[in-house]
């Protein structure tokens, strides 16, 4: 296993020591990168045996992908073989047909006119081949072999011309010179916004061009074990930086913040300021685009180690309102300053919630609903008094002292649960009516307790007490209220 960490990467320490005992300083070695800042990927493919002649078979991106000095030696090798081979032919014709011997007579008609020794042959070629077409040198018509040879040498100059020049060109046109004014933070920032633990990291345009269609990607790449015991090296995980709502769609005119908000889906989820010290990864980023000016496809990656997250920083601002227009202060581009953030991870900080915390409760509405919860952490009334007027909330406002009496009278009486539905009590009928039978419309709502459904749970629960004691506890609910709201529900209680 240390083998295997050691060939991809991962740092280490050395320790050297002495013979008495002693030990020198543990130094820390720089771990290979996947990815480097300017984005190129420290990637070599080895051992390929008979696989290279894949890369004969698509000659045109071979050439397109070597590097300028290659391309520009293979450019000259071609037309500096191409010249040497046709001029070379044109001297053979000549040397055949006796044409060098007989340059003084002038009775005698060669297949090119002035074409006496292999130099000449050459200069002939290129006023050919450059249609340059001096009227020294030409070709006869009582040549046709060097008809033939000047059809094929026409044919073959634009098959070189067209395949070198477009490689040249498509190479010169390429979109990866405009990923360099594509800027990148240097480091990453862990800090809150809005209320929840994000990882943060800044991108910017240097050219008043706009990226059209900009979208940008997030990888964690990062060496993992599964639970069968198979090692993955460098395994790739998606981190979300806003695919479901559109954040990951940039309008890239100045410079953005992109935001991974840690939640429970994150991998970052148990990451605590402690355990970034010890852990080992690193997050590619990918920012795709297609260039205003060419409508090429472009696109700039560069990459985040552990030792490059800031834990409890956050981004300088680099906008200000000028007359007239916006200004980027691009010196503060990769300033960042420590702001209070806890040092505690999502999952500990969610553990370390008192379990009456609002927070809590959410979070555990939302992921785990089939937990059992107490009912000393649910207020009953709170819930009843929300769905009643306005003008009756307040009447009602002060009988907080009774609500709680009633609640733990209650509490005493039936076995405390959670449903694993909607309703978050054993009791899961509680229904809530109006006065149908008034004549007036009386918008007051009360509480309807019926026994037969109090030993109705998702648990079988039975109840440890007679039902009358539910029955009295309805009675006092109603006999605690204000005189006025009493009166008004006195002829709606059953």
């Amino acid at each position: 296993m240390s083998a295997l960490r050691r060939k991809f990467g991962e740092e280490y320490h050395v320790v050297t020591t002495t013979v008495g005992g002693g030990f020198f300083p543990s130094v820390k070695r720089k771990r290979q990168r996947f990815v480097d800042k300017n984005g190129r990927c420290n990637v070599q493919h080895g051992n390929l045996g008979g696989e290279t002649s894949r890369y004969l078979s698509d000659l045109f991106t071979t050439l397109v992908d070597l590097k300028w000095r290659w391309n520009l030696l293979i450019f000259i090798l071609t037309y500096t073989v191409a010249w040497l081979v046709m001029a070379s032919m044109w001297w053979i014709i000549a040397y055949i047909r006796g044409d060098i011997n007989r340059v003084h007579d002038d009775n005698y008609t060669p297949c090119v006119a002035n074409v006496y020794n292999f130099p000449s042959a050459f200069l002939f070629f290129i006023e050919t081949e450059a249609t340059i077409g001096y009227g020294f040198r030409y070709i006869t018509e009582k040549c046709p072999e060097g008809i033939i040879l000047f059809l094929f040498q026409s044919l073959l100059g634009s098959i070189v011309d067209a395949f070198l020049i477009g490689c040249m060109f498509i190479k010169m046109s390429q979109p990866k010179k405009r990923a360099e004014t594509l800027m990148f933070s240097h480091n990453a920032v862990i800090s809150q916004r809005d209320g929840k633990l994000c990882l943060m990291f800044r991108v910017g345009n240097l050219r008043n061009s706009h990226m059209v269609s900009a979208q940008i990607r997030c990888k964690l790449i990062k060496s993992r074990q599964t639970p069968e015991g198979e090692f993955l090296p460098l395994d790739q995980r998606e981190l979300d930086v806003g695919f479901g709502t559109g954040a990951d769609q940039l309008f890239l005119v100045s410079p953005l913040t992109i935001c991974h908000e840690i939640n429970r889906k994150s991998p970052f989820f148990d990451l605590s300021q402690k355990s970034l010290r010890s852990e080992q990864f690193e997050i590619v980023v990918i920012l795709e685009g297609i260039v205003e000016t060419t409508g090429m496809t472009c696109q700039a990656r560069t990459s985040y180690t552990e030792d490059e997250v800031l834990w409890g920083h956050r981004f300088l601002p680099v906008m200000s309102l000028e007359e007239g227009f916006f200004r980027v202060d691009y010196s503060q581009f990769h300033a960042t300053f420590e702001v209070p953030t806890s040092y505690y991870s999502v999952k500990e900080q969610e553990e370390k919630l008192p379990p009456n915390s609002p927070l809590n409760s959410l979070c555990n509405d939302k992921y785990h609903r089939d937990r059992v919860c107490s009912l000393d952490y649910l207020n009953v009334f709170e819930v009843g008094s929300s769905i009643l007027p306005t003008k009756l909330q307040k009447l009602n406002r002060g009988n907080d002292n009774v609500q709680r009496k009633l609640l733990r009278m209650c509490g005493t009486s039936v076995e405390r649960a959670c449903s694993t539905g909607d309703l978050p009590l054993k009791i899961q009928r509680i229904t809530v009516s109006t006065c149908a039978d008034s004549e007036e419309s009386t918008p007051l709502k009360y509480f309807k307790v019926k026994p037969e459904c109090m030993t109705q749970s998702t648990g079988d629960l039975l109840l440890q007490k007679k039902t009358q004691d539910m029955l009295t506890l309805g009675s006092m609910l109603d006999s605690n209220l204000p005189a006025k709201l009493r009166k008004m529900n006195s002829g709606c209680i059953s």
